[in-house]
């Protein structure tokens, strides 16, 4: 079934029948290759194959690009949100800050949450990572769901900590850092800070789970009939 609409799905679009943009074509050509191996494996192997390797088989959809309106759609709202992190952040720091959308106002410094400041890339990297580190440490759903919905979280707040950082050392240091390595080539330090946070997180949520598995008590079975 899912090989016969996989394949139906690429005739229609070689004849351009769906009229797609040309990055909402090869998201859908990506997403309907993977459809059709994934109906292959059913195919050949059965569901319960599937059911075993769901999770793997599922990441085989992070092949499919993300189509530009798409794109434009996350980077903006990564440029929102952390805008609006760092906007907390300052204020929790104590600096005197304004935010007008993506624009903070601090003394002596305008700061605009450009696209690039967005992160769009080690967001989206570090959210897979998190969702293979769960997959293969945890158990239970909702630990795993937390543990994403807490790299989401990060995501943002990374992006926040290096736009106040880099505002701090530039207004009170040297102005140097508003246009140094730290602002162009830095984004790995405040990545691995919130892959960091991630791992702690982990280690707790797989503590808690390993705590309640050995304080359940097992079953007793006393061989009567």
């Amino acid at each position: 079934m899912i090989v016969g609409v996989a394949l139906v799905l690429r005739l229609l679009i070689g004849w351009n029948v769906l009229h797609l943009s040309a990055s909402g074509n090869l998201s859908l050509s990506i997403a309907i290759l993977v459809g059709f191996w994934i109906g292959s494996v059913i195919l050949c192997f059965g569901i319960p194959t599937l059911k075993t390797y769901l999770f793997a088989l599922g990441l085989l959809f992070l092949l499919v690009p993300m189509p530009e309106h798409v794109v434009s759609w996350v980077t903006e709202f990564l440029q929102q949100k952390s805008a609006v992190a760092s906007t907390l952040l300052f204020r929790a720091v104590g600096v005197p800050v304004t935010r007008d959308d993506i624009m903070l106002s601090i003394p002596g410094l305008d700061i605009e949450v450009a696209t690039e400041c967005s992160s769009i890339r080690s967001s989206t990297i570090l959210i897979v990572v998190t969702m293979i580190l769960g997959q293969l440490f945890l158990r239970t759903w909702w630990r795993k769901t937390l543990l994403v919905l807490a790299a989401m979280v990060l995501a943002v707040a990374k992006n926040a900590v290096r736009i106040v950082t880099i505002a701090e050392l530039g207004s009170r240091v040297d102005p140097g850092y508003l246009d140094g390595d730290l602002h162009h080539q830095g984004g790995i330090i405040f990545f691995a800070l919130a892959v960091l946070g991630v791992v702690a997180l982990l280690w707790l949520l797989r503590k808690n789970e390993s705590t309640l598995r050995e304080s359940t008590p097992a079953a007793v079975h006393d061989g009567s009939a």
